[in-house]
């Protein structure tokens, strides 16, 4: 990232950035926002497509802004969007890996180049944090450049196996781990570009050609993803965009049968659904599914309770609470509960709120009216039987009552309630008291997800704690955040049990051979 030369911008780093960032981001944010309110299409084979009608998107900043028409696809235009991606996988999946590595390494390059206008716009469209967004603008560049490399390290990932020992005949073996073809892709609002540009990166750098289906919610952000594709010279055809609803777009294109694998990044319900009927078609075909968090956060009585506290209230509030990895449960030892009560409380009502794209202000809205409407039911849950210790309020005073803001919360709610259990996507953090380490470790591990974990406390107890969690990120005394800020090439970042069908962890060495399939090759001469 082109700003000072000492500083690598990561989710790690991003506390303290240099004034320089800041400069530029102000700039490139007066330059986007004069450019809102167009009309725009849908990316098939390399052309715009139009439809029939469209849908307006407006930010939830200010719900007088408008961000865009956007182009309301169908079943007839997600149907050209895959036999465009077939027509184009012939020759994309026969070009010269290296090729492939050259052409995406100029996508990441131009991602890189456009941070700060990329960033402004997905501040603007979805309510993240300049900080945040510059992140995860960065982020996405360090994806593609990821999967560059581990296709480079793994030679195009072919290995010459020993000959067969047959006398009068050479007969050379070697594997080869080969595409699958056209590969569908939809991604959530909330990390509209490294939820969208990881999984493109990998599909494409393996041979695979593209259907991408973007969040109607962060619909600029893939209109800005698409065209740094074009631009650095990805071939027509084999990346495509849709845009429209998700009981149109989004079921046209599960069900397409020509699409030959799918990752799809949203909740448990939905992705459950797309591996079902995956498993249902004529052969089985690959869905890499990342589906939620109910993260946990464990506190020892042995904690540096200001450490635990920092990294608790980052991951349960940034991006006001809309990540799968946010920690929305904390299970503290009892002789630690009133302290860190405390210090959560003062940190949940110091936090500024309103337009997060202004420096002053670390929390933006939620996603839109919907979400704000569960945030009240949620808050009239915990007055039925919790307690609400910070927060607990929809923000509408002046300015806020435009777009959709609600105070970050601290509660406490019975562990057999649905607050509790179920993954609510708010900035709400629920307490609950725990007699041992024993009694923590069973209750994070109780719920169905399993994605990211914290912990706090002794050395000795973060072993435990490590060998005994069923998450499949998890991280020990860390301020920066207590379950979230995963990097590619520093923390994979993938779930267990419900929260992910694979095993594997995006931006880890075993991605990329997700979006291939193995060839045993033997020629005897």
């Amino acid at each position: 990232m082109d700003t000072a030369s000492d500083f690598r911008l990561t989710y790690s780093t991003m506390f303290d950035p240099p004034p320089e960032l800041h400069e530029r981001f102000d700039a490139a944010l007066s330059q986007v926002s004069g450019g809102l309110g167009a009309d725009h299409a849908m990316f098939v084979d390399g052309c715009e497509r139009h439809a029939a009608s469209s849908y307006e998107l407006r930010s939830p900043i200010d719900r007088d802004r408008l961000i865009g028409r956007f182009a309301a696809g169908r079943t007839e235009d997600v149907d050209a969007a895959v036999h465009a991606a077939q027509r184009a996988y012939p020759g994309w999946s026969h070009t010269p890996w290296p090729e492939r590595v050259a052409t995406l390494r100029r996508v990441a390059a131009l991602i890189e180049q456009r941070v700060y206008p990329i960033a402004a716009a997905m501040a603007i469209e979805v309510g993240k944090n300049r900080m945040e967004a510059l992140g995860e603008v960065q982020e996405t560049a360090d994806l593609f450049r990821w999967y560059c490399d581990q296709f480079e390290q793994n030679d195009g990932f072919r290995r010459q196996l020993p000959h067969d020992p047959l006398k009068g005949f050479v007969s050379r073996n070697r594997t080869a781990l080969r595409p699958y073809g056209v590969w569908a892709v939809i991604a959530p609002f909330n990390f509209p570009f490294a939820l969208a540009g990881g999984p493109i990166g990998a599909a494409l750098v393996a041979g695979n050609t593209v259907v991408f289906k973007v969040a109607s919610a962060a619909s600029l952000c893939g209109q800005l993803l698409m065209k740094a594709l074009h631009d650095a010279g990805v071939p027509p055809g084999v990346a495509n965009l849709v845009s429209g609803a998700g009981a149109q777009a989004g079921e046209a294109l599960v069900g397409h049968p020509a699409v030959a694998g799918i990752t799809f990044t949203g909740s448990y319900e939905v992705g459950m659904g797309i591996v079902r009927r995956f498993a249902q078609q004529r052969w089985p075909r690959p869905c890499i599914a990342e589906m939620g968090g109910k993260n946990a956060a464990i506190v020892s009585r042995n904690a540096d309770l200001e450490r635990a506290a920092t990294g608790i209230w980052r991951s349960a509030f940034g991006l006001q609470g809309q990540k799968c990895s946010a920690c929305s449960r904390v299970l503290v030892e009892r002789e630690a509960a009133a302290e860190l009560r405390e210090r959560l409380v003062v940190a949940a009502e110091a936090i500024a709120v309103g337009d997060p794209t202004k420096r002053v202000n670390w929390m933006g809205p939620v996603i839109d009216e919907r979400a704000q409407a569960r945030f009240r039911r949620c808050v009239e849950r915990l007055k039925e039987v919790g307690r609400i210790y910070a927060g607990g309020r929809v923000l509408d005073e002046g300015a806020l009552a435009r777009g959709c803001f609600v105070a970050p919360t601290v509660a406490q709610a019975p562990r057999d309630d649905a607050l509790w259990r179920d993954e609510q996507f708010l900035p709400l953090v629920l307490v609950s008291e725990v007699d041992s380490l024993d009694e923590a470790i069973d209750e994070a591990n109780r719920s169905d997800y399993g994605l990211t974990a914290g912990f706090y406390g002794a050395p000795d107890e973060a072993r435990r704690f490590l060998d005994e969690v069923e998450a499949g990120v998890v991280y020990v005394n860390r301020p920066q955040g207590a379950t979230t800020g995963a990097w590619p090439g520093y923390q994979p970042f993938g779930g267990w049990k419900a929260s992910g069908t694979t095993g594997k962890a995006i931006g880890s060495f075993w991605y990329l051979p997700l979006y291939l399939r193995e060839q045993s090759q033997t020629i005897v001469e």
